[in-house]
């Protein structure tokens, strides 16, 4: 469990931080977990991997992580 939660809290860290100067608010965080761990998972803690993995995937995403991606020009 404890790993579990380490890696939720690196995921988070590593959504679209470098896409926008203030980087990713809490909520678009959330709304981007889920799809970054099932189609990107290999570039946690890796930003400008993160970005590039969940731009490409942005066909697969949920809506809500999609409109993220695209808030911060994805």
């Amino acid at each position: 469990m404890k790993i579990s939660a380490l890696a939720a809290l690196l995921l988070a860290a590593t959504i679209l931080p470098a896409a926008a100067q203030s980087g990713p608010t809490p909520q678009e965080q959330m709304a981007c977990r889920s799809d970054a761990s099932k189609f990107c998972a290999e570039h946690i803690g890796k930003p400008p991997q993160m970005n590039a993995c969940l731009r490409e995937n942005k066909p697969k995403l949920s809506d809500g992580c999609r409109k993220v991606v695209e808030a911060h020009g994805g």
